[in-house]
């Protein structure tokens, strides 16, 4: 994991409360995750804190006070919606905004056997069909997603040594294709920007939330659909993409471009998967499913 730039603890959290939130400040107080980004901490029953532990992370946070209140209405599934926004407090010598959300009962969907998520493949492709909608000119800009996909080209060779050398010619080939592909020319789209397997909330065969929507952008949805091949089996995919096709852009579904390119983004995300061997194992397990499902 890294870094923090502060140690966010659950006293601190009581402290923000009292100062800023006082309704709230005889509640229970659970610490649950330590995030790359974010502290949670759980709020009574039904609520939760999230707390920035970085720079970084304040300002994913920023993007979702601003962004969410927009998005949560249209989607078909419970999202981490400000309930209440908590704002810097120079007196605890903590320097960031930080939020009370809906707590959404589950675990992450990356822990779960992938053909237990078929389950609810239709959920998330509707909830994409929901979401990928034109975004006004002012949505957050992200350098990293909803971008050409040939703009990763150096990051894709820099990664590709994280995946077996026996696959480095086939994995060419995919992204070559992915980048021939006709570049989208419709109008820019809401994105999560980062809908892998660790940002889905499953419980009990359900799709029970989607999660972390600091990376939220707009432009070309291949790069959201591409986490098709990091959440799915081939029956999973099968279902997802059925409902995409049925149902996006009013019916029209998406051109075969649209697939390549999102199968590129696909390969570009479970290289990425391999970067952190000792500090994210979660997602070292999404990469290697990836690979399965990409050239198995």
């Amino acid at each position: 994991m890294v870094a923090a730039d502060l140690d966010v603890t659950v006293d601190l959290a009581r402290s923000l409360l009292k100062e800023q939130h006082p309704d709230f400040a005889d509640l229970r107080l659970d610490l649950v995750a330590n995030g790359w980004d974010n502290v949670i901490v759980r709020l009574g029953d039904d609520l939760a804190l999230r707390l920035p532990r970085r720079e970084l992370g304040a300002e994913l946070i920023r993007n979702e006070h601003r962004v969410l209140p927009l998005l949560a209405p249209r989607l078909p599934v419970a999202v981490p919606e400000p309930v209440r926004v908590g704002a810097p407090s120079a007196a605890l010598g903590y320097p960031w905004p930080w939020g009370v959300v809906r707590w959404a009962d589950g675990v992450p969907a990356a822990i779960i056997p992938a053909a237990e998520r078929t389950g609810w493949a239709e959920h998330l492709a509707r909830v994409f069909v929901a979401l990928h909608q034109p975004a006004p000119e002012d949505a957050p800009g992200n350098r990293f997603r909803g971008i050409p996909i040939e703009e990763r080209q150096a990051t894709f060779e820099d990664r590709l040594t994280l995946l077996p050398e026996r696959l480095h010619p086939r994995a060419r080939t995919l992204w070559a294709e992915a980048v021939a592909a006709p570049e989208y020319d419709g109008v820019p789209m809401w994105l999560h920007g980062d809908p892998h397997p660790a940002n889905l909330v499953a419980d009990g065969g359900r799709l029970s939330a989607v999660i972390d929507f600091g990376d939220v952008t707009s432009g070309d949805p291949a790069s959201d659909l591409g986490a098709m091949w990091l959440t799915f089996d081939a029956e999973g995919r099968r279902r997802f993409r059925r409902v995409v096709d049925a149902e996006a852009r009013g019916g029209r579904g998406w051109d075969a471009g649209m697939w390549r390119r999102a199968q590129g983004w696909a390969l570009l995300y479970t290289t990425i998967c391999f970067s952190y061997p000792d500090t994210h194992p979660i997602m070292v397990g999404v990469g290697e499913h990836a690979v399965e499902q990409l050239f198995g």
